[in-house]
């Protein structure tokens, strides 16, 4: 079995304070790696603390991801305390979840700002420094609710697949500066998922189950790019936006010819699509962590 071994690396991990992003940074420091701990609250020195305490290093950092400024001054302390940057761990988020028709701008524009800005201001202002070093992983946090949709969570929702977009178009343009990028998708106890999963469920998806995945993500041994994971309760699968074989019209078809031939435009074989959302996703996968671990 080969070590994932993280000393010396520097890491940024946002929305750190707790949940996800603390079980991350706990992780990656764990192995070696120097953290600056990310989180708009006081949890992010307590985190520190708990690195330190365990003969890590790390710093904390309070900014918040949604301004381009204090954004680019999470990788500036990076830079100060360590000297380089090499990993990027995009986990800051928040929800306002409200039906789409009781929505409002405001709902949208907040959601949008930590997930999606966040996202870009801070790996923006890392990438320069990945580039010129040949080298980086950047790993960002998307959600069943993105690529399987969610009630309610509309706003959600959109930031959460842009970022798989987002991903998939870093990890084209990062390829050739040995940058890789990639997007976890996690089942997790956290503040953000307490209002939307039942309490059954969250006493099953403990975050470190998903802090594994993002360091190997995060280690020079992995070198897949481009990738969406889905990790919760033990559970570990690849999710992809699939599409089927399809059907070819020999001519300009008209919509009657269409509705034939809807089952066959349909059909994705083995594949699986979850269409009642995120709740239906989550308790698949425990049901499979079941089966499998009995």
């Amino acid at each position: 079995m080969h070590e994932i071994d993280l000393t010396g690396r520097v890491a940024v991990v946002t929305g750190a304070g707790g949940g996800l992003g603390r079980s991350h940074a706990l992780l990656l420091a764990g192995r070696g790696a120097n953290v600056v701990v990310n989180d708009v609250g006081d949890g992010a020195h307590k985190v520190v603390g708990e690195i330190v305490d365990a003969g890590g290093n790390a710093v904390a950092n309070r900014a918040s991801v949604a301004d381009s400024g204090a954004a680019a001054g999470i990788v500036a302390d990076a830079l100060d305390a360590f000297g380089r940057i090499d990993i990027v761990v995009n986990n800051a988020g928040i929800i306002r979840d409200r039906s789409f028709a009781k929505m409002t701008l405001d709902d949208v524009r907040e959601v949008l700002d930590v997930h999606v800005y966040g996202a870009f201001h801070v790996t923006m202002a890392a990438w320069p420094h990945l580039r010129e070093r040949g080298y980086g992983r950047v790993v960002n946090t998307v959600s069943g609710a993105g690529l399987f949709g969610n009630f309610g969570q509309a706003n959600y929702a959109t930031a959460k697949m842009g970022l798989v977009g987002f991903t998939r178009t870093l990890a084209a343009e990062g390829r050739r500066y040995g940058i890789t990028v990639n997007a976890v998708s996690p089942i997790a106890a956290s503040r953000m998922t307490e209002t939307i999963l039942p309490a059954d469920v969250l006493a099953k998806v403990d975050p470190d189950h998903v802090s594994p995945v993002v360091a190997y993500l995060c280690s020079e041994s992995c070198t897949e790019t481009g990738v969406v994971v889905v990790a919760g309760g033990g559970y570990v699968a690849r999710v992809a936006v699939l599409q089927g074989e399809g059907v070819v019209f020999d001519h300009v078809a008209n919509p009657e010819e269409v509705a034939d031939r809807w089952p066959d435009v349909m059909r994705l074989g083995e594949a699986s699509e979850f269409r009642d959302g995120a709740g239906e996703q989550a308790q698949w996968v425990l049901q499979r962590v079941e089966r499998e671990t009995q």
